[in-house]
């Protein structure tokens, strides 16, 4: 925590609300890219914790700023929807909206801060995400924490107008990107020298949305991707990373029915099924799970 850390985070939340949501953790992605590739090449994880997950996290401008930014735009009737993570908020000429997401990427960063003094107990940076929504939330919106629920939906099978991503929504769908994913992301993380594996299949997930930007039907998968990298790191299985994989595709379709589908404003899925995915992780490391069961 410092002066300098706090403007970097109103200036980057600035920037983040300027360019979107989404756009902006697109962003993250192809610099944990960038990263991963200098942190293979030898020259040290600084890149990665300045900037993709650092100044640019996905917690400050990376995206968190976006979220909060468009919530309070459609507050003040200044756009359509509080959930519209695509869109930049420049063309809206309101200042205030941009000073909007300036303050949270404030929040962001502090929440941050105050989330990593126990030490590794979690992805502090997607639980800062989850936690920075929520107070979007509750200050932009009208539909509380779990949202709204509309006549004849069912909150946990809605239809395809209120699915999260309707092409990836069925569990036969979700088995099998959680399947592919998971074994892909984890195989990087223990393939990949330097340790910027564990990052690696995020970053190309994470990257791969700048197609869903324009509307292609692409998976939203980093929240599968960096689970399965992070068990598989702890462990040292490829089956426990694609285990990993298989449950964060099921839990990130549970957290989009509870707390995003049925909202006014956007509450992560990805960071809110990243956060408790690597707490487990953690967990099963701490009590020994992994080497009780060392699935090859």
């Amino acid at each position: 925590m410092s002066i300098i850390g706090l403007l970097v985070a109103f200036g980057g939340g600035i920037f983040g609300a300027a360019v979107g949501a989404l756009p902006a953790f697109i962003i993250v992605g192809f610099l944990v890219l960038a990263g991963v590739a200098i942190q293979t090449a030898g020259g040290g994880g600084d890149f990665l914790g300045i900037v993709p997950f650092g100044a640019w996290g996905p917690h400050v401008g990376g995206f968190a700023a976006g979220v909060a930014a468009v919530a309070y735009a459609s507050k003040r009737g200044k756009h359509e929807s509080g959930r519209d993570i695509l869109a930049g908020m420049m063309g809206k000429d309101n200042p205030d909206v941009l000073l909007v997401g300036g303050i949270f990427g404030i929040v962001g960063y502090v929440l941050n801060w105050l989330f990593a003094l126990p030490g590794a107990w979690t992805d502090t940076i997607a639980l800062s995400v989850v936690v920075s929504a929520i107070i979007a939330r509750f200050a932009f919106g009208k539909t509380g924490l779990l949202g709204e629920l509309k006549d004849g939906e069912a909150r946990y099978s809605p239809s395809a107008a209120y699915c999260w991503v309707p092409w990836q929504s069925k569990p036969l769908q979700l088995l099998v990107l959680g399947l592919g994913v998971g074994l892909f992301s984890a195989y990087l993380a223990l393939t990949v020298p330097n340790g910027g594996g564990v990052v690696l299949g995020f970053g190309i997930a994470a990257a791969s949305l700048v197609f869903l930007q324009f509307g292609t039907q692409v998976p939203v998968s980093h929240h599968i991707a960096l689970p399965a990298a992070v068990a598989a790191a702890a462990s040292g299985s490829i089956v426990w990373g694609m285990l990993f994989g298989i449950m964060s595709a099921f839990v990130g379709e549970f957290m989009a029915n509870t707390f995003c589908a049925w909202g006014d404003t956007h509450i992560d899925p990805p960071a809110a099924t990243i956060w408790p995915m690597t707490s487990l992780s953690i967990l099963l490391a701490t009590f020994g799970i992994y080497q009780l069961v060392p699935l090859f």
